[in-house]
């Protein structure tokens, strides 16, 4: 099967990156990240759109789509440091959530079997299932830890009838076997739900949750330095899930489930940095972005900034940097 490209809009790379396809082993030899577009939100409870959020964040940018992007504070230019290459949309029926699963499981398992690190654009949380899964086969069952960025624990058991949904592949993730629900740390928690039952099966799988008045109390930092030792601790690398919507909807109005109360963009910027300089990242995705509901791509433009602060962090990790610079800005490199 040749690219399939993008399965909303026109052909777009990320930012102008190169495109590869996933199908053809040739294509994505020698990358170091293969960006991959997940466009289904069939498993949404509530606010559909996502299918459209790989296409928003792969374009918004002011800057050139160039292949460039130069970070002030670290000093690299991750789409020219890194060989970065896009892999376009996998062809997901949001009407058929099982066969849109494997499709892109096998897509993040053919980038990974590769040697690049998987980057995948959502879509709505159910892609982080076929994600991590993904990876896992690769790397081994077990072998991979999670840090999981949400509002909500993601955690359901049958919503709507099915066992996929964007409620519930957190579970469906430690059921397989594929994570460990003592590897699996989860942060920025807020809000109603889920309940007792639901909290008491992620307490017996000794899953570690950070909800926002715990962060609150105890700062941000504080608990990534926490839960940093908890992800290293006997797995040999940490897969890295961000739903949108663990920021307060002030700062990410676009996404289906909006819940008060959650993490400003800084901070989620500052975390997802922090964890890709420090820790041996394997997998990442970006998820929830819902463009009909955004309000002048604010959310689109965070989505498109977490990638990028990842992939800056994870060039400067590459060079021995392991620390975030502090400081004032300093010109020249």
């Amino acid at each position: 099967m040749p690219r399939y490209g993008a399965q909303f809009g026109p052909d777009l790379t990320f930012l102008g990156v190169a495109p590869c396809d996933h199908t053809d082993a040739t294509t994505i030899q020698g990358a170091d990240v293969v960006i991959v577009g997940a466009p289904f939100d069939g498993g949404t409870s509530h606010r559909p759109g996502t299918r459209f959020g790989p296409q928003a964040i792969r374009q918004a940018c002011y800057l050139p789509h160039d292949g460039s992007r130069p970070h002030l504070a670290l000093r690299t230019d991750a789409l020219r440091d890194l060989d970065v290459r896009d892999a376009g949309d996998v062809e997901m029926y949001s009407g058929d959530a099982e066969r849109s699963i494997a499709d892109l499981e096998g897509a993040v398992h053919a980038v990974t079997a590769a040697g690049a690190v998987p980057v995948i654009l959502g879509g709505d949380h159910t892609v982080t299932l076929p994600d991590a899964t993904g990876v896992a086969r690769h790397l081994g069952f077990g072998r991979v830890s999670m840090l999981h960025f949400d509002a909500h624990a993601d955690t359901g058991d049958i919503e709507f009838g099915s066992l996929y949904g964007h409620g519930q592949p957190m579970r469906r993730l430690i059921e397989s076997g594929a994570l460990r629900g003592d590897r699996f740390i989860q942060l920025g928690l807020r809000g109603y739900w889920p309940g007792p039952e639901t909290l008491a099966w992620m307490a017996e799988q000794d899953m570690r949750s950070y909800e926002m008045t715990e962060i609150g109390a105890r700062g941000l930092d504080t608990c990534l330095t926490e839960s940093f030792e908890r992800a290293l601790d006997d797995c040999d690398g940490v897969f890295l899930s961000v739903d949108v919507d663990v920021c307060d909807p002030g700062h990410a109005p676009g996404t289906g489930t909006p819940e008060p109360g959650g993490l400003s963009a800084r901070q989620l910027l500052d975390s997802v940095r922090r964890i890709c300089l420090e820790l041996p990242v394997v997998g990442i995705d970006m998820v929830e972005v819902s463009p009909p509901y955004d309000h002048a791509e604010i959310t689109a433009y965070l989505g498109n900034r977490v990638v990028l602060e990842a992939l800056s962090a994870m060039a400067a990790r590459r060079h021995g940097l392991s620390h975030d610079p502090a400081g004032p800005l300093l010109h020249g490199r």
